[in-house]
């Protein structure tokens, strides 16, 4: 092959990549959020919206999650990384954060005129999760609900004293079920799944602090672990859909239980994707 044809060749694969990559990555101005969206090149794109969880900063903007997030793009979705504690801008631990900032951030996002700001998805991790089921639990404009590995209630903030909910609306904390003395032989150990099935012996408190999900005005899709070491998040989700089941849940809601640990269901991301092409489609 010529030198000349070898540039020609260069050119068009430098054409190639240049088209079909992302077009876009801007961090938006927002409060007690870091936000950054990524997007395509083509127009009305949906938003999906990423939570990370308790290992904070902005995990979905990371090296690790590139692959899946490049794929999203690929895919002709428009991408929101969010994140809501100890990140750039935001609050320094995971304790009191306010589901209205999660909220306005992604309406920020909808404001860029490549996203279709009526079809929105969210998709969390962990505490992450638990936060993507509250945000959609509240506001209406939510169409597509992935949680993976989430809590079917609301926990304490990750402080040293455990005594503030990890959530608040309306600058009112929501209820949240506290560390009782059964849990602090656990703690003392580090056995975090050990804790939560203690404090869960307060039938009352559990009760409280339910998240509504069956407010819900969208599908939803669960996926645990079914020996995961943090939190007993199969049975979790086990109860969360007996409860859209006695709500009568309008939309389609699954339940998907991986064999593992607690990271075993993101090497099943295969799952989500499948889950979002029925229920969150591209619209051609």
């Amino acid at each position: 092959m010529t030198l000349s044809k070898n540039i020609h060749c260069i050119i068009i694969l430098f054409f190639f990549i240049a088209t079909t990559t992302i077009s876009a990555q801007e961090t938006l101005v927002t409060k007690n959020t870091e936000a950054v969206l990524y997007v395509g090149k083509s127009n009305n794109q949906p938003l999906i919206v990423g939570l990370g969880g308790s290992e904070g900063g902005n995990a979905w903007t990371s090296n690790y999650w590139k692959k899946i997030r490049d794929q999203i793009i690929e895919k002709g979705y428009a991408f929101l990384a969010i994140g809501y504690f100890n990140a750039q801008g935001t609050p320094k631990l995971l304790e009191k954060i306010a589901i209205e900032d999660i909220h306005n951030a992604i309406v920020k996002a909808t404001q860029h005129p490549q996203v279709n700001a009526e079809r929105i998805a969210i998709v969390g991790g962990s505490r992450g999760a638990d936060l993507a089921l509250l945000v959609a639990s509240y506001y209406t404009d939510i169409d597509c609900v992935v949680g993976i590995v989430p809590s079917h209630a609301v926990f304490p903030g990750n402080t040293q004293h455990f005594t503030s909910s990890s959530w608040t609306f309306n600058q009112q904390e929501l209820p949240f079920v506290p560390v009782n003395e059964a849990a602090v032989p656990f703690i003392m150990k580090r056995d975090l799944r050990g804790a939560f099935e203690a404090m869960l012996q307060d039938k009352e408190a559990e009760k409280k602090a339910l998240i509504p999900v069956e407010k819900i005005k969208a599908p939803i899709l669960l996926v645990s672990a079914t020996e995961d070491e943090i939190a007993p998040t199969t049975p979790m989700c086990h109860k969360m859909m007996q409860r859209l089941k006695t709500y009568n849940f309008q939309y389609n809601a699954e339940h998907v239980t991986i064999v593992g640990s607690h990271v075993a269901p993101l090497q099943h991301f295969d799952l989500v994707f499948n889950f979002l092409s029925h229920e969150f489609p591209i619209k051609k």
